[in-house]
């Protein structure tokens, strides 16, 4: 069931993606395709929860092994959190007694956590593995679509958000609540979500140990990217993504950096050489492309808890059809990147 609720998702992507008025650059209307939002009704109805707890209403008989996530109580959470539930995929075997790694997943514009999870396939290697997943969800735009305010480039576009305070919340209170590994705290997100996981790599570099960003960027102006200590990123990126383009390009006026910039620039603010590694093999992650589709391009000379490396996706969009190794390659990239 599971499968074949993703290729409606995905399949209902490409023609959002080909149809939407709204210029390309902005549209990642695919992964909230099963919500109510890609009907154009704001929230009629429950959107795939993917397995993840409610971080808003009491639901002791979560399938996640564990109570969910009370957030908008008066117990001394954050007014934000309050404001702002989220969801938290709580692994069975948690038992209170081991601090655990967490990763916060990121939606693309117009998008939702849930779908967002369901795409990406966190939540059900968390429930095998032994990991947080937290599903936060942007604010919704004039036009009701859900956004991160990430840069200049993508994508509140003049709303005045303040997402980096929201999602340090939300790190806050999990932090509050469970037991997590402060070493272990990682972020990855699509799109949207990429660009607002490197803007918090970029602010929040004390808190964050590495980052995965699907199709997203860095801040085109280096300056406004001024991380206090390392950060392992990931960028992965589809040569073919004709939304937030390979080589860079712009979003209502403002400008973008490539996969390859995106990754050098980290990889010159935490002091690694400008040269790189091919690494082998070569990954096979994308299913409806032939072979190993997946160089990978590592920057040399990188601190401990500084890594640079761009998976280049030879061939794929900007919703690439991954298959069953996407998530356990992606989060053992991260779990491999922890804070010294």
């Amino acid at each position: 069931m599971r499968c074949v609720l993703l290729a409606v998702f995905v399949a209902a992507a490409l023609s959002l993606v080909a149809c939407d008025s709204t210029p390309p650059a902005l549209t990642d209307a695919g992964v909230d395709a099963g919500t109510a939002d890609a009907g154009g009704t704001p929230d009629a109805g429950p959107s795939p929860d993917a397995g993840a707890a409610d971080a808003g209403s009491p639901d002791a008989g979560s399938p996640d092994g564990g109570p969910a996530l009370d957030a908008g109580l008066p117990d001394g959470g954050d007014a934000l959190i309050a404001a702002r539930p989220y969801d938290v995929t709580i692994p069975p075997a948690y038992d209170g007694g081991t601090a655990l790694p967490m990763v916060v997943l990121l939606h693309g514009y117009s998008a939702d956590a849930a779908s967002q999870d369901l795409y990406f396939g966190l939540s059900a290697l968390a429930r095998q593995r032994g990991f947080f997943v937290v599903l936060p969800n942007g604010t919704r735009n004039a036009s009701l679509l859900r956004f991160w305010n990430a840069t200049d480039a993508c994508c509140a576009f003049g709303a005045d958000v303040d997402d980096v305070a929201y999602l340090t919340a939300v790190m806050d209170d999990m932090q509050r609540r469970f037991r997590i590994d402060p070493k272990r705290v990682y972020f990855a997100g699509h799109s949207n979500g990429g660009f607002m996981s490197h803007r918090m790599a970029c602010e929040r570099a004390d808190r964050i140990a590495a980052i995965a960003s699907l199709a997203g960027a860095v801040w085109k102006d280096e300056s406004k990217c001024t991380p206090s200590q390392p950060v392992s990123v990931l960028q992965v990126h589809g040569t073919l993504d004709s939304v937030i383009l390979y080589g860079g390009g712009f979003n209502a006026a403002f400008e973008y950096p490539g996969a390859v910039e995106t990754v050098a620039t980290w990889a010159a603010k935490n002091g690694c050489a400008s040269t790189t590694t091919t690494l082998s093999p070569d990954l096979d992650l994308v299913s409806d492309l032939l072979g190993d589709e997946t160089t990978r391009l590592a920057h040399d000379g990188c601190p401990s808890g500084g890594a640079a490396e761009l998976w280049r996706l030879s061939g794929a969009s900007h919703l690439p059809t991954f298959n069953a190794s996407w998530a356990a390659t992606m989060v053992d990239w991260l779990f491999a990147h922890p804070k010294p």
